[in-house]
């Protein structure tokens, strides 16, 4: 009897190269896993092709709302932004795709999963230890690591060395990864840093800035314990906002992203990163932070975010530091509740003003006008205290005496008390 491996299967050019090499090399039954996070694919059209191409069966799982409710929802309370610019799209993704390729192994008998990561790529990184997460024995099977084959040109003659149909265009060989919170373009013209993204034909979410409406357009966002719960004053679930923000935001052309990023395996490499519905949200989400968490609550907040951010990015989703901030992030967020307005206006998101029940904008202790909560003569001896250590030093580097500290109007009593 021959032995069954799971492959992760998108129906792109690498994984469908990887069905008959597994079958040629292993002598083995492929069971194709597809797992749905919300790339815009014709499942049908994918099973037969893998099915065309030699896989036993080819299985869908519908991810989606978990995907958005445990990975996405918990990056963006957390504020989790990779180098300053990416949003983890792909990071936050790898890690529900590795848990349910091993309980597809599990159901159908596997010993082995193989992936399409290739040897100098993070998701390699994502992919297997997502996997030992929840399986530490099984066999990983990575070709890109093993096998001969040094480019997608070298797929592709691969596919029709065989007389099996190539499912990519040869002047349109970027490699994509997409879901319903992104989509990536690695390749081509982008290896050279020094080249401009040719967005026009390269962009597949957003109309490039300068091609945006003239017009500008607002978007309500209402959130619950940091979480987006209506847009446009309509309750939705996580999946149908971002789709609609994703529309939205596109047609502005906001979160096109061009970056040249340090992978986990030490090389830079750079991609173009489409997040319109998700820089809509992060952008209404920190507003909203703005509004109702204390200076010290946000400062340290960012901290958090870098880590986990780290973290995702890393592989190192299923850790028990990742799970502590995540669970540090919901303290955070429990009073991060209210509606934020953005406009949109050619590849530009501008906050247009936000309300909660838990603000900390007073407006009578912000105002220039003199209030109740407030005494502007206060300020006088909270200044005095709050530069002590400057007063000091510049007392110090000037050796000052009593005559120059009592000319100056500073109390010498005072820059002499000890600690």
């Amino acid at each position: 009897m021959k032995r069954t491996i799971v492959l992760a299967y998108s129906g792109g050019l690498d994984t469908s190269v990887i069905i008959p090499w597994l079958k040629e090399n292993y002598e083995c039954e492929v069971m194709a896993v597809c797992v749905d996070v919300g790339q815009e694919t014709d499942w049908s059209t994918v099973k037969k092709r893998a099915m065309d191409i030699g896989a036993r069966a080819c299985v869908v799982v519908d991810a989606k709302q978990e995907y958005v409710e445990q990975y996405i929802w918990p990056t963006l309370k957390a504020g989790a932004v990779y180098e300053n610019q990416y949003l983890l799209g792909t990071s936050t993704a790898r890690p529900l795709i590795a848990k349910i390729l091993v309980q597809e192994a599990h159901k159908c008998g596997a010993d082995a999963i193989a992936h399409g990561a290739t040897g100098k790529g993070n998701d390699q990184v994502r992919f297997d230890l997502g996997i030992r997460a929840f399986d530490p024995y099984i066999e990983i099977i990575a070709p890109w690591r093993t096998w001969d084959i040094k480019s997608r040109e070298e797929e592709i003659a691969y596919l029709e060395a065989r007389g099996m149909q190539v499912p990519t265009k040869k002047d349109d060989a970027y490699s994509r990864d997409d879901n319903i919170w992104h989509m990536s373009h690695e390749g081509l013209d982008l290896e050279n840093p020094a080249n401009e993204p040719k967005y026009g034909p390269m962009l597949k979410l957003c109309v490039p800035p300068e091609k945006a409406p003239d017009q500008a357009e607002y978007v309500e966002v209402a959130f619950e314990r940091g979480v987006p719960v209506r847009l446009n004053g309509e309750a939705m679930d996580g999946v149908r906002m971002i789709r609609e923000l994703n529309r939205i935001g596109g047609r502005h052309g906001v979160g096109v992203v061009d970056l040249v990023e340090n992978r986990v395996v030490g090389m830079k490499s750079r991609g173009v990163y489409e997040t319109p519905g998700g820089s809509i949200l992060y952008a209404a989400h920190e507003q909203l932070e703005h509004l109702c968490l204390d200076r010290q609550m946000f400062s340290f907040k960012h901290i958090v975010a870098d880590k986990f951010a780290e973290l995702t990015y890393g592989g190192l989703w299923f850790t028990p530091l990742r799970e502590a901030l995540e669970a540090f992030v919901d303290r955070t967020q429990e009073r991060v509740t209210g509606t934020v307005r953005m406009k949109l206006f050619k590849g530009s998101i501008r906050p247009a003003g936000a309300t909660s029940p838990y603000s900390l904008y007073n407006a009578s202790i912000a105002s220039f006008a003199t209030g109740e909560l407030y005494n502007h003569a206060d300020s006088k001896g909270f200044i005095q205290l709050y530069g002590l250590p400057i007063i000091v030093r510049s007392l110090m580097d000037h050796g000052a005496n009593k005559e120059t500290v009592t000319s100056t109007g500073t109390d010498p009593k005072s820059a002499g008390t000890a600690g």
